[in-house]
C-alpha cells in the first residue's frame, strides 16, 4: 500500500484539506448530535463562521467526563444502524461506550492498513495477533480489519500462554507480531527455556502496543533494550484509543508515530489550552474526521505528549507524536518533583530480578501526593530493595516507598475490570 499522497504534501495543502473536512464534520454534528447541537447553542457558536484550524479554539474541549456523562447525546446516528459496540478500557473511570457504523469499519480498517504499511507490512506478511478481540475491545478487532485490508495474512491467537504463540510462531510463520512490549520478554524467556531459537524463528519485526519503547529522543528505553539484547527484530511503537479511532504508528525512522492528516486533526494544549510551542510537552486534543457515528471535536485524551513537525525522512510531511509522557490525571507532584508513571515503569525495567510491579498513588493525611511500589522478586533481599532505591534516586531524584509482595498478589492487582490489558498504575487519590 503507497503513502497516502496527503501525508506526502506541503503543510500548507495539508492545512487547507483539514479546514475542508472540518467545515463538513461541523456541518454534520449540527444537524446530527445532540451533545454538539447543544453545546453549540449555548455558547452562540455559529458553525459557519470556524473556517479555519486556527478557529477551532471557539469551540469549548471535550472531556472524558463529558463522555460518561452523555454518552448516548454524542451518537449521530439511531441505534439501529450500529454494527458494532466497544468500551473504552475504563482506565481513569467507568469506560465509555462507542458505536461504529459500517461506514465507521470501513475507516477503522483504512487506518489500520496504512499504519501497518507506515511500518513496512506488505500483502505477503503474515501477522500475529497476541491482543484480544473480544470482551468490547476495539483495538484487536482494527489490527484484524487492518491487516485483511492491506491483503496480509493473519493468524488470531489472543492474549497471553506463551506456549500457544510459539507453537503458532513455529506453525505458521508469521514475519510480525502485534503485541505488547512486555509480553516478548515472556516469549524470549520460554524460548531459552525450551532451546527454540530466536533468531531463526522467521520474526522480523514487532508492532508493539499499550506502553512505551522509546525515550523522548527516540532511542530505544530499557524495555526496548531488553527486548533487542535477545531478539534481534524491528520494533516499532504504535499510539492510538477507542475514542479516537486512529493510530499514530512508527514508519521505518522510527522518529515518532505519524498523523494521518485525512482521519484527525491534532491539537497539543497547555493548561491555559492554547497551543504549546513545538517540540513543548501538552495534552493531546484531537478532532475526528470521516467518522459517522460518534465524531468528537476537540476531544481531550488525557495523554501528555509531544509532537514534531519537521518532514519525514521517509516522505511524509505530517506531523509526529512522540512517545507518551503519561496520563495528565496520573501526573505526581512527588517531594516537589513532577513525575509520569512511564519514568518509574522505565527505572524498575532496569532489574531483571522484578517480575512484576504495582505502581499505587494515594493522597497523604495533609493532602500532598505519595507513591507505594509493591514489586515481586525472584529473590527479595534487602540489597535488591536499596539498589532500587540508590536508583530513583539517581535517575528521578526521588525515592518512592518500595516494598516486596507475593507475585500471585500483584497479578490480581493488574487485573483490569474488563481483563483486556494489564494495568501497572492504581490512583488511589480523589
Amino acid at each position: 500500500m503507497s503513502i497516502p499522497s496527503i501525508e506526502q504534501a506541503p503543510l500548507s495543502e495539508i492545512k487547507a484539506f483539514q479546514e475542508t473536512k472540518l467545515a463538513a464534520l461541523l456541518g454534520y454534528v449540527n444537524v446530527h448530535s445532540p451533545y454538539y447541537r447543544r453545546l453549540f447553542r449555548k455558547h452562540k457558536i455559529s458553525v459557519g463562521t470556524i473556517t479555519s484550524l486556527e478557529d477551532l479554539p471557539q469551540i469549548p474541549t471535550t472531556s472524558k467526563d463529558q463522555l460518561q456523562q452523555y454518552n448516548d447525546d454524542f451518537l449521530c446516528v439511531p441505534k439501529n444502524k450500529i454494527i458494532d459496540f466497544v468500551t473504552t478500557s475504563g482506565t481513569l473511570g467507568e469506560p465509555v461506550t462507542i458505536g461504529l457504523t459500517d461506514k465507521d469499519l470501513d475507516r477503522l480498517a483504512y487506518n489500520e492498513a496504512i499504519s501497518f504499511a507506515c511500518a513496512g507490512v506488505v500483502e505477503d506478511d503474515i501477522l500475529q495477533l497476541t491482543t484480544t478481540m473480544d470482551r468490547r475491545f476495539m483495538a484487536g478487532l482494527a489490527y484484524f480489519l487492518g491487516v485483511r485490508k492491506l491483503g496480509a495474512g493473519i493468524v488470531r491467537v489472543g492474549a497471553g500462554i506463551p506456549e500457544l504463540q510459539w507453537d503458532t510462531i513455529l506453525k505458521f510463520n508469521p514475519t510480525y507480531l502485534i503485541v505488547v512490549p512486555s509480553f516478548l520478554l515472556k516469549l524470549i524467556q520460554y524460548a531459552q527455556a525450551k532451546g527454540i531459537s530466536l533468531q531463526a524463528s522467521g520474526v522480523k519485526g514487532a508492532i508493539c502496543i499499550g506502553e512505551p519503547l522509546r525515550n523522548q529522543d527516540f532511542s530505544l528505553n530499557v524495555l526496548g533494550q531488553k527486548i533487542k539484547a535477545d531478539w534481534d527484530i524491528e520494533l516499532y511503537s504504535t499510539y492510538a484509543s477507542t475514542e479516537m479511532s486512529t493510530a499514530f504508528t512508527e514508519c521505518s525512522e522510527q522518529q515518532g508515530g505519524h498523523h494521518h492528516p485525512e482521519l484527525i486533526i491534532v491539537e497539543v494544549l497547555g493548561e491555559n489550552e492554547l497551543p504549546v510551542p513545538d517540540g513543548t510537552e501538552g495534552e493531546l486534543v484531537i478532532t475526528t474526521l470521516g467518522v459517522e457515528a460518534m465524531p468528537l471535536i476537540r476531544f481531550k485524551t488525557g495523554d501528555m505528549v509531544v509532537a514534531h513537525t519537521d518532514p519525514c525522512k521517509c516522505g511524509r510531511n505530517s506531523l509526529r507524536l512522540g512517545p507518551v509522557l503519561g496520563r495528565k490525571k496520573q501526573m505526581i507532584k512527588y517531594k516537589g518533583t513532577t513525575l509520569y508513571p512511564p519514568a518509574m515503569h522505565n527505572a524498575l525495567n532496569d532489574f531483571n530480578e522484578v517480575e512484576s510491579f504495582v505502581i499505587e498513588i494515594y493522597q497523604n493525611d495533609i493532602g500532598t501526593d505519595e507513591i507505594r511500589i509493591k514489586i515481586a522478586a525472584k529473590v527479595a533481599s534487602d540489597t535488591l530493595l536499596d539498589q532500587i532505591k540508590d536508583h530513583f534516586r539517581s535517575k528521578l531524584r526521588v525515592t518512592p516507598n518500595i516494598l516486596f509482595s507475593p507475585l500471585a498478589e500483584i497479578e490480581k492487582m493488574r487485573l483490569s475490570k474488563l481483563g483486556r490489558k494489564p494495568i501497572s498504575v492504581i490512583d488511589l487519590r480523589k
